[in-house]
């Protein structure tokens, strides 16, 4: 029996190709236009060919800012750690509520669990005024705690994890608990496990969730100290007319190289937490 050659799709690699082209054009010109004259790129002149000998305004952004803003090393750390602490403390807090919803039999489980899901239908401006309440009554205004904390809680991943915590066979349920192992033994050398995948494809959504963050921090720290990547771009931009394109393009960039290391990093196992099935 003759074999059939494979053939090429090519509409499928023309739709991909125009597709890679509308997400990267933009960054290009972000790119190119941080390397060219603020006045140039204000009258529209934006060229699609960097300049070379304007990459010193990088240099500049870092360790001095722009429009009044603190130096954007300063920002790039401040959302990292808010990032960071976002995505493990979903992750941490997830995973437990998973857990006990999943495997523990207490009085109204089942509620506590319709409980979390409604949670997702309120949008986040519902429950803003009330967080920011609580978090002044805590002392946690201008603080780095309050960037965070308020956001450590998730649903969705609550319910991602209770979907891969069910799909646990029974029978190694019961040979764990055969074997002795208690909660705490079962969640570690088990339950963790067999979930590594779904959780490095949630670590790098969160982080990136948690990096993009823009109205809690605006609204919880005004001290400039405090003022993430994304909020110091806002305050870079300020007045059309007055603004460093090319420091506020610059900015940008450098935005973007935190969340796309992280992605390439753990691809391998993004990828897999995504397309893994029932285990």
């Amino acid at each position: 029996m003759a074999t059939m050659r494979h053939r090429p799709d090519y509409l499928a690699h023309a739709i991909l190709g125009l597709g890679v082209v509308l997400f990267a054009l933009p960054v290009w010109l972000v790119l190119a236009g941080s390397t060219q004259d603020s006045n140039a790129i204000a009258r529209g002149e934006l060229s699609l060919v960097p300049h070379p000998a304007g990459l010193a305004v990088y240099w500049r952004v870092l360790t001095q800012g722009t429009m009044g803003t603190e130096p954007v090393w300063h920002m790039l750390l401040i959302s990292l750690g808010m990032a960071l602490a976002i995505a493990v403390g979903k992750i941490v807090i997830s995973v437990l509520s998973a857990y006990a919803v999943a495997f523990f039999h207490f009085p109204g489980r089942q509620i506590a669990f319709w409980l979390i899901f409604v949670t997702l239908m309120l949008p986040v401006e519902v429950r803003i005024i009330p967080t920011y309440a609580v978090m002044a009554d805590f002392g946690l205004i201008n603080r780095f705690n309050g960037l965070w904390i308020p956001l450590i809680a998730s649903a969705t991943a609550t319910l991602l994890f209770r979907q891969v915590f069910v799909a646990i066979p029974d029978e190694l349920v019961e040979a764990a608990r055969m074997d002795g192992a208690g909660p705490l033994r079962f969640l570690w050398d088990i339950v963790l496990p067999v979930s590594r995948a779904n959780i490095a494809a949630l670590f790098v959504i969160l982080f990136v969730y948690g990096w993009n963050q823009y109205l809690w921090p605006l609204l919880v720290a005004t001290s400039p100290g405090l003022d993430t990547i994304v909020i110091g771009i806002v305050k870079m931009i300020g007045v059309e007319t007055q603004t460093d394109w090319s420091a506020a393009m610059a900015t940008a960039v450098l935005a973007l190289l935190p969340p796309v290391v992280v992605v390439l990093v753990m691809q391998r196992w993004f990828v897999a937490g995504l397309t893994e099935g029932e285990k």
